[in-house]
C-alpha cells in the first residue's frame, strides 16, 4: 500500500502544488490521479520514487517512509514509465529492457533472455529485439517502455501519461494491452493522466485533483460518474457521466424478445446462411438492406447496448450467442424502460 501523509508541497515563490493530501493506494491495484493542469497529480506521483520531496508530511510504501529508505534502492523496486517511453536512443530495444536486470547484478544472457520473455508479453515479436527506438512507432516504443518498467519484476509501476503521445486507434490497443497484463502480474499501479475518460476505463480507483493541489473526491469510476461530490467533479467527469455508467453493467438480465418480433416495428432482420445477422429490410423497402451496426453479447455493457440501439436504422440492437448466430433483439424503447425499470429497482418486461 502507498500512503499520502498530510503532503504539502510548497516550491519557492509561495506556489502550492499539494495541499495536505491525504490518500490510500491499495496493493494490487490501478489507482489514477486525475486533473486539470497545474493541480499536482505529477508531483503526487514523483513523490513515490522521491523524484520531488514534499515541504511537509510522509510517502510511505507498506508503512514505511520513503524519505528514510535509499534512493537507489527504493527506484530499483518501482517501475517507472514516462510519456514518449524515454527510451536510450543509442541501445536496441533488447538492450533496453535488460538495462535494470543487468544493474542488478544478473548476467548478460540471463537479463537478454528475461527481456525477450517481457517484449512478448506486451505484443512485440522477437523481430522487434535488434531495433533502436528511432525505428519503432509511438505505441511500439510505449510497449518497450512498459517492457523496461517491469524488467525487474517491481511490485510498483509509476505511470506518468504514458499513453498520451500515442494515436486514438493505438491507445485503445495498448490499453487493452495493459488491463491484460494487470490481470496477469496484479502490481500496484500509479497513474498519471489529465484524461478523465482513461482514468475511468483504467482504474480500479481514481483520485480526482482540483487547481491548488487540493484532493476533490477519491472513489470507484462508477462513483465518480454516479455520485460526483461537487460540480467541479461533476463539470471535470462530464455531463454524459449518465451515459458513460452503464459500461460498468453487462447486458445479461437484459430482456430480449426473438428476433421474428422485429416484425412489430415493420423491418426483418435478415439472416446469412449460417444465422448470423447480415442486415435489415424495411417491409416498406424490400429491396433495400441496411446494416445492422454491430450486435452484443451477454456479457458486453449496457453502454454498447445503447449505443447499438440509438445508432440503428431501425431503433434495434441485435444480440448474438457464442457462436455469433442472432438470438434476440432489443428496441429502443425497451431499453428505455429497462433502464428506468432498473433506476427503480422494478422488474422490467418487454411492451407489445
Amino acid at each position: 500500500m502507498i500512503t499520502f501523509d498530510d503532503i504539502v508541497k510548497v516550491y519557492p515563490g509561495g506556489g502550492t502544488a499539494v495541499d495536505h493530501l491525504s490518500l490510500e493506494l491499495p496493493t494490487g491495484k490501478i489507482t489514477v490521479l486525475v486533473g486539470p493542469s497545474g493541480c499536482g497529480k505529477t508531483t503526487s506521483l514523483r513523490m513515490i520514487n522521491r523524484m520531488v520531496s514534499p515541504t511537509s508530511g510522509r510517502v510511505l510504501i507498506d508503512g514505511r517512509d520513503v524519505a528514510e529508505q535509499d534512493e537507489a534502492v527504493l527506484r530499483r523496486g518501482i517501475g517507472y514509465v514516462i510519456q514518449h517511453a524515454g527510451l536510450f536512443p543509442h541501445r536496441t530495444v533488447l538492450d533496453n529492457v535488460a538495462t535494470v536486470p543487468m544493474l542488478l547484478g544478473r548476467s548478460r544472457r540471463e537479463a537478454r533472455a528475461a527481456a525477450m520473455e517481457l517484449l512478448e508479453r506486451v505484443g512485440l515479436s522477437t523481430e522487434f529485439a535488434g531495433r533502436y527506438p528511432a525505428q519503432l512507432s509511438g505505441g511500439q516504443q510505449q510497449r518497450v517502455g512498459v517492457a523496461r518498467a517491469l524488467a525487474a519484476d517491481p511490485p510498483i509501476m509509476l505511470m506518468d501519461e504514458p499513453f498520451s503521445a500515442v494515436d486514438p486507434v493505438v491507445r485503445e490497443g495498448l490499453h487493452r494491452e495493459f488491463l491484460r497484463l494487470q490481470q496477469d502480474l496484479g502490481k500496484t499501479i500509479a497513474m498519471v493522466t489529465h484524461d478523465i475518460d482513461e482514468a475511468i476505463k483504467l482504474g480500479d480507483l481514481v483520485a480526482v485533483f482540483r487547481e491548488g493541489g487540493h484532493l476533490a473526491q477519491f472513489g470507484t469510476p462508477r462513483e465518480l460518474l454516479e455520485q460526483p461530490v461537487d460540480e467541479f467533479v461533476a463539470e471535470f467527469v462530464g455531463r454524459d457521466r449518465g451515459i458513460r455508467s452503464l459500461s460498468f453493467d453487462t447486458a445479461a438480465e437484459l430482456a430480449v424478445r426473438p428476433p421474428a418480433d422485429a416484425a412489430l416495428d415493420g423491418v426483418e432482420l435478415v439472416l446469412d446462411a449460417s444465422g448470423r445477422p447480415a442486415g435489415w429490410r424495411r417491409a416498406a423497402e424490400p429491396e433495400s438492406l441496411l446494416a445492422t451496426g454491430g450486435s452484443f453479447t451477454g456479457t458486453d455493457s449496457l453502454r454498447l447496448v445503447t449505443d447499438l440501439a440509438i445508432s440503428s436504422p431501425v431503433g434495434i440492437a441485435v444480440r448474438v450467442g457464442p457462436d455469433g448466430k442472432a438470438d434476440g433483439i432489443v428496441r429502443h424503447h425497451d431499453l428505455v424502460d429497462y433502464l428506468a425499470a432498473r433506476r427503480d429497482h422494478r422488474p422490467a418486461k418487454p411492451t407489445p
